[in-house]
């Protein structure tokens, strides 16, 4: 049996909305069916008929999402019935597992026409509460936010591994010297670029705005602001001796965003030119509390896989759940061009919809190798627990 090819041949998203801002009444399993509708409307050529699967990843679960959300979103966007939708979750992760899965999928030979994405609304992330252990309890019951991080902790679980995820941010500024005015600079820089793309009309395609929403772009984008405006920040997580602020973290976000890819016979059908071919991936596993770190190997790995190293990369689209993470791992990779690293702005400047992000970041990578002609791309992320997830993408 041969591998296939796999190309991505569009890529769309919501634009990212803060955390009760203008998304925060938009169900998941409505943002995830708004970009599933526009892919597909975007490509007219393509019977929805012959889409073999929607993979969807998706870091909660919990509440409107409805436990599958991508078959809810395969209904809610008017594909026949006859489409099957399945969901996936690997925490901060899940989007780009979406895309790994349902390209190992094509490669396979098991699809031919598959949609991938991810979707996340934290601002209608659910409070949960544990059933009694006995009936007609007469004391109170504790109740859980699922919008981020541990809950209901296994006691078993050592308790290195359960800090909360900025104070795991802060083991890492520990681990390599990362200076509060270093993380303030990366996080300052985040927003500049992020700005400068939008105001140049580099998301203009990728972006489909949802109807009735008054939001046209990123909410969590800060055009003005400053190093001194995020130094005046406190820590958030450590009250002496802290680094880490609201300023240099990824916001709490709402969004989605999926992408179109397909085998040869795939690409016929659809009568579009990929914008990048699918390479290789890889996941690893890290110690929890240093879960910042989980894309050092990660991305090794996926490189090496594809035989290629940092020498050869476009463009590197590295989550930024915090700048500490980030400044983390770039200290890991030294013969990495850090100009190449989120070249439109990162996760502290445009959001962090924890279940999308994987797939924003895919078609990121994708659009910039079209655009470049030609080249070599990487999208990769840090996972809550202690795990990193890299895809490296061609054209």
């Amino acid at each position: 049996m041969s591998i296939r090819d796999v190309y991505i041949v569009d890529a769309v998203r919501t634009p990212i909305g803060k955390f009760g801002g203008a998304l925060a009444s938009v169900r998941p399993d409505d943002l995830a069916g708004h970009v599933v509708k526009a892919l597909v409307d975007r490509t007219p050529e393509l019977d929805p008929a012959r889409i073999d699967d929607v993979v969807f990843g998706d870091a909660n679960g919990a509440g409107e999402d409805n436990r599958d959300v991508a078959r809810m979103a395969v209904l809610l966007a008017g594909l026949p019935v006859t489409v099957p939708g399945v969901t996936v979750n690997r925490l901060c992760g899940s989007g780009l597992e979406a895309v790994v899965q349902a390209a190992r999928a094509i490669a396979l030979g098991d699809a031919s026409i598959a949609i991938a994405g991810g979707v996340e609304s934290m601002s209608r992330a659910p409070w949960v509460m544990q059933k009694p252990e006995r009936a007609f309890p007469a004391g109170h019951q504790q109740m859980y936010s699922t919008t981020l991080g541990w809950r209901m902790t296994n006691p078993k679980m050592p308790a290195r591994w359960t800090v909360a995820l900025g104070e795991g941010a802060e083991l890492i500024a520990d681990k390599h010297g990362i200076s509060r005015e270093q993380q303030d600079a990366f996080a300052l820089a985040s927003h500049q670029k992020a700005a400068a793309a939008w105001q140049k009309g580099l998301y203009e395609d990728e972006v489909v705005p949802l109807p009735g929403v008054d939001l046209a772009r990123d909410e969590c984008v800060r055009d003005t602001t400053s190093m001194e405006a995020l130094g005046r920040l406190k820590p958030a997580f450590r009250q002496d001796g802290g680094t880490v602020t609201a300023g240099n973290a990824s916001p709490l976000n709402d969004g989605a965003a999926a992408l179109l890819l397909v085998d040869e016979d795939g690409l016929r059908a659809t009568g579009r030119e990929p914008l990048a071919r699918i390479r290789t991936s890889a996941v690893t596993g890290i110690e929890p509390q240093l879960f910042g770190l989980g894309p050092v190997d990660a991305v090794g790995r996926a490189l090496t896989r594809a035989d290629r190293s940092f020498a050869d990369l476009t463009v590197f689209e590295l989550n930024e759940a915090f700048a500490a993470q980030a400044l983390g791992c770039l200290a890991e990779w030294p013969s990495l061009d850090p100009s190449v690293v989120n070249p439109r702005g990162g996760a502290i400047a445009i959001g962090h919809p924890l279940g999308a992000s994987g797939a924003r970041l895919a078609g990121a990578v994708a659009r910039q190798l079209a655009e470049a002609g030609s080249g070599v791309g990487v999208a990769a992320l840090c996972i809550g627990v202690g795990q990193g997830i890299a895809l490296v993408l061609e054209r």
